[in-house]
């Protein structure tokens, strides 16, 4: 529950606010513009700093609710205040709920456009309807009857009400409403995909922030008594995105702080200069670049040295407790129709432009079975994960779930109707704890998941479940730490607990075991095998062995199309999987001999390096040295810190001490771009492509600065011979490409220019043997041109593939020597590596 401290502090401001303002020789009539425009920034909040939706134009509902007050007052109810200010409301409440149904069908910065030309259209109308607003002139003879004639009683009524506000806005913040609006700042795709209708949520939280301003508006009317279009400019709506940034706009009073702020900034800068509005920009703009959390963030910051540490990272990592797997929970089992396949798609199609991803695909998942879908890099599982669960609609074919079609309709109906699914790429609230994102996903089936003032922590059914889950999963232990914190592997557990969250009647998994280490590969592959056995499962794996291991029944699909469909043995004897998916696999890869071509000249040396991330202490006094020609491995358990050194390398973790020595130049400290240029090439996990260019273009933009003349010169012609499959490719978007090819693309931009060394972060991770066995060929053959540092936790094809092995644990180097000695003596690979 949100801390009610807040509501404390702001009554005490309300009150003390007219005696310091005295004091400082100002009226009460700019004490009631303080909390007015504070009513208004904490209005405009609940989409800025709440959901994360950018308003240009807010300003527009403040003249909105100004100008109807006025007109009522005036035309129907002159000497009121009271029934001006509640139809002045309404109408603002219906307007806003008819501008967010166009306006929210648009994202990101076409949203925001849209909010400034909502204000520029009605500032001229407002401006040049003479009869109706006054046009320039604007309305006058404003009544304020009886007591509210005094400023002081007038400004009692605003306070009361401001704070009204405020205990309105701290229960909506807290309720289930505002965390599902901060779980769509944080990832709006996944919360859709936990079965939230986000759009709805959107419009609510636009129409409460419209009218809560347009209150602001309504009393502002009445302290002025006039009102005229110069809320509905484009500035008056910056000065209030001004007020919410300068602060904090993730803090529950910060844009009050800021409109506090913005009105003695006026006050005593405009006697000296009439260009006060300049310099109050040129300060919002420095807030922007070194504080964005605002006034708030600077305080805390002072505060931070006399407040208690937060715990050490490694400390909370070791807390987690893992329990066996035990039977699913009654809770998160939904009861079927009973009678035939829980799932089945039939003659699902799918084109992207000239690309088929999916030609004509049928398949059933029966019951309390686990269903594998595998195949090839591009061969559409991932594209047919996407159809069965909303994210694309098919171009033609159907999908029953229980015997209804679900083909096509939005994620969260697809979700609610008993559909979860996991993502190939971890999906998660990043900015929320491992806690936060499991209650997201329960509560998305709650019955008041809709309740605008309902405490989301007060429902005792939604807590017993996030400890039950959180517990399940083996997440226990760790359950406060931030989820965009977590090691990758850690991360897919969290995106399988939140897909499990929503009490799905089939789990979709796309590559839950990918990145793990190969114990927590061991004990998540049992714990979904234990979990089929309740709830059927429909399973994307490139780990074969491990398919074949558990899963009850097995398609496979090729360049779009279902190549078998049937049992495990059906699968794994049939010549065509074998041709087209194992390859010749990692065992024949690995056991060919490779010719070293590691030089004595030292190319690269790290002396004594430490990393932080923040308070957490990543590298710990890392010391190695990589020849010309020389292909290191970077092996040890999630979590040990392998890319981190990869990314110190290339300058985006600087070091905090300790020397990066490459050749005669000095890395240590110098930006990305700076070691890129001196010969780094770096393939990031994930790859990192530019989506939307093409294979040519995102070539091209990584040779575009790196012609420097340090290391290897590679043209396209070059790149392409090591990876002739991109030739046939040249032209197509990156986006389009299977996982494989967009490898080889991450691989060839980083080569592109003048390179010395390579940096390869998981570079075999989710491809298919086959895939796996042509990037390893192409590796092998660029050992003689640059040298390569590899980080993979496929480790046969690690060990295969260098000549060198760096063990890492807990940020420590634990051992180092020739990668051989690992291959052959499997003894010693299990103590270095804790295998």
């Amino acid at each position: 529950m949100r801390d009610i401290r807040s509501l404390v502090i702001a009554a005490a401001a309300l009150i003390l606010l007219p005696f310091a303002l005295d004091a400082l020789g100002l009226t009460m009539k700019t004490a009631t513009d303080v909390a007015i425009f504070a009513i208004a920034a904490m209005g405009l909040n609940i989409l800025v700093g709440t959901t994360g939706l950018v308003s240009f134009g807010h300003g527009v509902w403040f003249g909105l609710g100004a100008f109807a007050a006025a007109i009522l007052q005036r035309q129907y109810f002159p000497g009121s205040l009271v029934a001006p200010g509640v139809g002045a409301l309404l109408i603002v409440g219906v307007g806003s709920a008819i501008a967010g149904l166009v306006i929210l069908r648009r994202r990101g910065v076409y949203f925001s456009l849209l909010t400034l030309a909502l204000t520029a259209m009605f500032y001229a109308i407002a401006f040049r309807w003479t009869e109706l607003t006054g046009g320039e002139n604007g309305l006058g003879g404003i009544e304020r009857p009886g007591l509210m004639d005094d400023p002081r009683w007038y400004y009692a009524a605003v306070a009361t009400v401001a704070f009204l506000a405020c205990v309105a806005l701290w229960r909506f913040q807290s309720s289930p409403v505002g965390t599902v609006l901060v779980a769509i700042r944080e990832n709006e795709q996944r919360a859709g995909f936990i079965g939230y209708n986000t759009n709805r949520y959107k419009l609510l939280a636009f129409v409460v922030s419209a009218s809560l301003t347009a209150l602001a508006g309504v009393l502002s009317v009445f302290n002025h008594r006039f009102a005229s279009a110069d809320p509905m400019t484009i500035a008056f709506s910056g000065e209030l995105l001004a007020m919410v940034v300068i602060g904090g706009m993730r803090s529950f009073l910060g844009p009050a702080l800021g409109a506090l702020f913005y009105i003695l900034f006026r006050e005593f800068l405009s006697i000296y200069t009439p260009n006060w509005l300049l310099i109050f920009g040129l300060l919002f703009v420095g807030f922007i670049m070194f504080s964005p959390s605002g006034l708030v963030g600077v305080a805390a910051r002072l505060l931070a040295p006399f407040r208690p540490k937060p715990p050490d990272l490694d400390a909370a990592m070791a807390a987690r407790r893992v329990e066996p797997p035990t039977p699913v929970p009654a809770e998160f089992i939904r009861p079927g129709s009973g009678s035939g396949p829980v799932l089945a798609a039939l003659g699902l199609q799918k084109s992207f432009g000239g690309i088929h991803a999916v030609k004509d695909v049928s398949f059933a998942v029966a019951d309390r079975t686990l269903h594998a879908l595998i195949g090839p890099n591009g061969a559409g599982k991932t594209t047919a994960f996407n159809l069965l669960s909303g994210m694309f609609a098919p171009d033609r074919g159907s999908v029953t779930l229980d015997g209804r079609q679900i083909a096509g309709l939005e994620p969260f109906a697809i979700t609610r109707a008993g559909l979860g699914r996991s993502f190939q790429i971890t999906n998660l609230f990043p900015g929320l704890s491992i806690e936060e994102n499991i209650r997201l996903a329960i509560q998305a089936r709650h019955a008041s998941r809709f309740a605008p003032l309902r405490s989301a922590h007060a429902i005792a059914e939604i807590n017993d479940d996030t400890t039950l889950l959180v517990r399940w999963m083996g997440l226990a232990g760790i359950e406060k730490a931030e989820a965009g914190a977590l090691s990758y592997g850690g991360q897919r557990l969290v995106d399988m607990a939140l897909a499990l969250a929503t009490r799905p009647h089939i789990l979709l998994l796309d590559e839950p075991l990918a990145g793990l280490a190969a114990a927590e590969r061991q004990r998540v592959g049992d714990l979904i095998k234990r979990l089929s056995t309740d709830i059927p499962v429909l399973l994307v794996e490139h780990d074969i062995d491990r398919v074949f291991q558990i899963a009850d029944r097995v398609t496979v699909m090729n360049d779009g199309e279902v190549l078998v469909d049937g049992g495990v043995e059906d699968a794994r004897t049939d010549e065509r999987v074998q041709a087209v998916y194992l390859g010749s696999g990692a065992h024949a890869v690995a056991s060919k001999p490779r010719a070293s071509a590691a030089e004595e000249e030292v190319l690269l040396t790290l002396d004594r390096v430490n990393t932080f991330y923040g308070k957490s202490h990543i590298l710990r006094d890392v010391s190695l040295t990589l020849r010309k020609g020389e292909v290191m491995a970077l092996l040890g358990r999630n979590g040990a810190g392998k890319s981190t050194l990869l990314k110190t390398i290339m300058g985006t973790a600087p070091p905090a001490s300790g020397r990066v020595e490459l050749g005669n130049d000095n890395l240590a400290g110098l930006s990305a771009d700076r070691a890129s240029r001196l010969g780094v090439g770096f393939v990031p996990q994930g790859r990192g492509l530019f989506a939307g260019m093409s294979v040519q273009e995102n070539l091209g933009l990584g040779r575009l600065k790196r012609i420097t003349g340090n290391g290897q010169h590679w043209e396209e012609d070059r790149v392409l011979t090591f990876f002739p499959r991109l030739k046939t490719r040249w032209k197509v978007a990156a986006d389009h490409l299977s996982g494989g090819e967009q490898q080889m693309v991450a691989v060839a931009r980083a080569l592109m220019g003048d390179t010395r060394v390579l940096l390869l972060d998981e570079p075999f991770e989710g491809l298919s043997p086959a895939i796996s066995e042509e990037l390893f060929e192409a590796f092998d053959k660029l050992r003689h041109e640059v040298a390569i540092i590899l980080v993979d936790h496929h480790l046969d094809l690690a060990l295969a593939l260098s000549d060198t092995t760096v063990a890492l644990e807990r940020g420590s180097v634990t051992w180092s020597g020739e990668s051989r000695m690992l291959r052959d003596d499997l003894d010693l690979r299990r103590k270095v590596l804790w295998l």
